[in-house]
């Protein structure tokens, strides 16, 4: 199994070579779609993949960088396929709010028809702690801290993935929180964390100056990606594995 980096950087950040940070799945010839933003369809074709090859999806949280290409990938299959859907695996936390502030005001239109989420996608709704399987490997939700929505944590799932060969955590977005997620560094084989750049701090991602403090065992087998359009640190001098760049694969 493969992991393909479809985008490494910001929500922010702009320019064919950068995209936001989604990532594909990819055993044999099928495709697991690790969070949906508004670059994907494009992110998608430069490496030669479309809406068609992608059969199921995961989404972490509801920012826009996640979530805003599924109004393409949900009216692309219902318009140009017959007879089946795309799974969708989300926690029950994040449904009502995906469809009703982000997807309902576009995507209920059908004439002669009240529209849901489940129009669109095959829903298979996750409760807390429960995992799911694709192809043979285990997926667990990480409860992570990312950003509040007023005075309210807002929902949002890391991912740990186990297959025959290694455990890999992947953050999707969250706050520096080592105390929280210590135990997920340390089990993991691998770790893709998201890691801004920027000289300002937004405080809803774990910057490079505070990732750079954690214990070298950790920072070892640490990839960054998230980052923003600037110049970056010497990642590998510090201690990381590296850089993600765009387009690159990991075995997992």
């Amino acid at each position: 199994m493969r992991l393909i980096f479809l985008g490494c950087s910001s929500s922010f950040a702009v320019g064919p070579k950068t995209y936001h940070s989604n990532m594909v799945l990819k055993n044999g010839n099928e495709y697991f779609l690790i969070d949906c933003g508004g670059d994907t369809r494009h992110a998608l074709h430069d490496v030669g993949l479309s809406y068609q090859d992608i059969t199921h999806v995961y989404i972490s949280h509801l920012h826009g960088d996640h979530t805003h290409g599924l109004e393409w990938l949900g009216l692309s299959w219902h318009f140009e396929i017959e007879d089946t859907l795309p799974k969708l695996f989300i926690r029950e936390d994040l449904v009502d709010t995906l469809w009703e502030n982000l997807l309902k005001g576009s995507m209920s239109t059908i004439k002669g028809q009240v529209s849901s989420l489940s129009t669109y996608f095959d829903l298979n709704v996750l409760k807390e702690d429960e995992k799911f399987r694709w192809q043979g490997a285990n997926f667990e939700l990480v409860p992570v801290i990312h950003y509040y929505d007023n005075s309210n944590l807002a929902p949002c799932y890391g991912l740990v993935i186990t297959t025959k060969k290694q455990k890999t955590f992947i953050t999707t977005d969250t706050q520096f929180t080592p105390e929280l997620l210590r135990p997920h560094y340390e089990e993991a084989d691998m770790i893709f964390h998201d890691c801004e750049t920027s000289k300002k701090h937004s405080g809803v991602h774990a910057h490079y100056n505070e990732l750079v403090s954690l214990p070298a065992e950790i920072k070892s087998k640490m990839w960054l990606y998230h980052y923003n359009n600037s110049d970056l640190p010497d990642a590998t001098g510090d201690g990381f594995a590296g850089f993600v760049i765009r387009g690159q694969e990991f075995e997992v």
